[in-house]
C-alpha cells in the first residue's frame, strides 16, 4: 500500500506529485530544488543551492522515519556541470560511507530557474 509523505520542512510540490511516496519499506523522494520552505527564497550561488536541496531532501526522509544513511540511490541534476566539484563536496558532507549509488547529469533547465535538483530512493 502506498503512503504519501509530506512535510512543511521542505517546499510543497509545485505540480501533480508528492514530496515522497513510501511502499514496501522503500521511499521514493521527488526531486528537491533549493527553495527555502520557510521563506520561499532561492539563494543565487550553487553552494547555497546545493545545501538547501540536500536539507530539503533530508527533511522529507526524516519525516518518513528514515535516515540519510538509508539512501541507496540519488540523482543530481545540474544546469552546469562546471559546478560538479562544489556540489560534490556539499553532497558528500550530508552522507557517510558506504555512499549510495548516484548519477549526476547536466540538464538544459530546472524549475524556477534553479541550478540543482536532487532526488533519492531510500530503503530501510
Amino acid at each position: 500500500m502506498k503512503k504519501v509523505i509530506e512535510t512543511k520542512q521542505a517546499p510543497a510540490a509545485i505540480g501533480p506529485y508528492s514530496q515522497a511516496v513510501e511502499i514496501n519499506n522503500s521511499l521514493f523522494v521527488s526531486g528537491q530544488i533549493p527553495v527555502d520552505p520557510s521563506t520561499g527564497e532561492i539563494a543565487e550561488d550553487i553552494e547555497s543551492q546545493a545545501k538547501q536541496s540536500m536539507t530539503n531532501l533530508k527533511a522529507i526522509i526524516e519525516e518518513a522515519g528514515y535516515q540519510v544513511s538509508d539512501i541507496v540511490r540519488c540523482t543530481i541534476f545540474l544546469t552546469d556541470l562546471a559546478n560538479f566539484q562544489a556540489v560534490n563536496e556539499i553532497y558528500g558532507s550530508f552522507l557517510e560511507e558506504p555512499f549510495p549509488s548516484r548519477s549526476c547529469v547536466q540538464v538544459a533547465a530546472l524549475p524556477k530557474g534553479v541550478q540543482i535538483e536532487v532526488d533519492a530512493i531510500v530503503v530501510k
